[in-house]
């Protein structure tokens, strides 16, 4: 055997892999640094995390670990891997091993705030679950919509619309109701999105952009004239209360996180599970998919690719109008002006980080939603940190992961664009 067949073949990398490699090396070292001086140096007393809620059926013994000891093994760490990434790279485990460093610095951080108190881990990462809820059905209803290549900016507002009927028509006729109302104003709107992106061939961000405005403007209106008299009787719905799924929901630490919420939170993990199967391993999906990315060749194939738009955009809308009702049949109880707090937008941006893929999505969901219940936790704890900045936490990591440190994500071929029949 000679010496050119026993040596494995060299990857050749493109320069902007190269030079993505470098950077993230450059920002690992820096992170490194910034751990070493900020969490590190003067912190003193031991960080208590409790990894078990109050009622569990088993105990589980508190976490307690050296804020200082936490944040030089965790800049270590990042230093290890900045010299591994400036070197040599990390190949296809470059966004996995930016995973792990995130939540390496996430975790030395709650340290470095835990310090000489205690903190309710399994608590934060419920809440987690909980403020990722209406940003997965955000995501999802993008997934729906730019999988047939249609651009859905309107998501926003859908989630808002579907808030505020969940609350008109839950206070009225009951939660039941409220979600069914949110679903139909959601497909309504999705529709009208639809009519004009498809039929017109209208620009779809300045037709979601439209809806977004619309939705905005009249929920606000109403809000106004209608709820804020009559708040006792039309803006009062009874919300669904959490329910722990048994067995499931007793295993140590993992069950109160995930398996102890309400409906919405079950129904997300269906929705989930049965758009990734639909996209993925059905007829339609396979349909769906070649609408998206080559429509002529699916027209040429017999494929109505019309129909298919249609179908899926209308379909994303009712996701985004189920979501809606979260905000107020699952979560707060009332409406709101504005609640929805640009929760479509960030919807839109995990739909980008999941790669248009709706397990990724829900990934990319739980993210945000750490980073939003960060927030609420860090203000309990008193951290030197002002709370407007605590409150850009979700919007923060929103740019970061448009800006593209994540990676370049390919969307579906003929996303955004119309198609003409010939």
């Amino acid at each position: 055997m000679t010496a050119a067949t026993a040596t494995a073949p060299r990857v050749l990398r493109s320069p902007a892999e190269i030079r993505r490699s470098r950077i993230i090396g450059i920002i690992y070292l820096m992170l490194a640094a910034f751990v070493l001086v900020v969490f590190a140096m003067g912190t003193e007393g031991d960080a208590t995390f409790k990894l078990a809620a109050t009622g569990d059926r088993f105990e589980i013994p508190d976490l307690v670990l050296s804020a200082a000891g936490l944040s030089y093994v965790a800049a270590a760490f990042l230093a290890f891997l900045g010299g591994i990434q400036l070197t040599r790279g990390f190949g296809k485990a470059t966004n996995i091993i930016l995973g792990l460093a995130m939540a390496v610095i996430a975790f030395t951080f709650l340290g470095w705030a835990a310090a000489g108190k205690s903190l309710s881990l399994v608590g934060m990462l419920q809440l987690t679950v909980v403020k990722s809820v209406p940003i997965t059905f955000g995501a999802l209803s993008g997934v729906m919509c730019e999988r047939v290549a249609v651009i859905n900016i309107g998501i926003e507002g859908m989630l808002l619309s579907g808030a505020f009927l969940g609350a008109l028509i839950g206070s009225v006729a009951g939660p039941w109701m409220g979600i069914l109302a949110g679903i139909l104003v959601g497909g309504l709107l999705a529709f009208a999105l639809a009519v004009l992106a498809i039929k017109y061939r209208v620009d779809q961000i300045i037709a979601g952009v439209v809806i977004n405005i619309f939705a905005l403007g009249i929920t606000s209106y109403l809000t106004s004239s209608i709820l804020v008299e009559n708040s006792d009787t039309l803006n009062r719905v009874d919300i669904f209360r959490a329910w722990k799924v048994p067995l499931l929901g007793d295993i140590p630490f993992i069950g109160p996180i995930f398996f102890n919420h309400n409906f919405f939170v079950y129904g997300m993990y269906v929705l989930v599970a049965v758009i990734a199967f639909a996209l993925f391993k059905t007829r339609w999906g396979l349909r769906s998919r070649a609408v998206g990315e080559h429509p002529k060749a699916a027209d040429t194939l017999g494929i109505n690719v019309f129909r298919f738009r249609y179908l899926n955009v209308i379909l994303g809308g009712m996701i985004a109008g189920f979501g809606g009702a979260y905000f107020t049949v699952g979560s707060a109880g009332a409406f709101d002006e504005n609640m929805s707090a640009g929760r479509g937008f960030i919807g839109l941006a995990a739909m980008i980080f999941g790669r248009w893929h709706p397990v990724g999505a829900l990934g990319a969901a739980l993210v945000f939603g750490f980073a939003d219940s960060l927030q609420a936790k860090l203000a309990i704890l008193q951290t030197p940190i002002p709370g407007e900045f605590l409150l850009m936490a979700p919007y923060i990591v929103t740019v970061i992961v448009v800006a593209g440190v994540v990676g370049r994500a390919r969307p579906p071929a003929a996303d955004g664009q119309p198609y003409v029949k010939e």
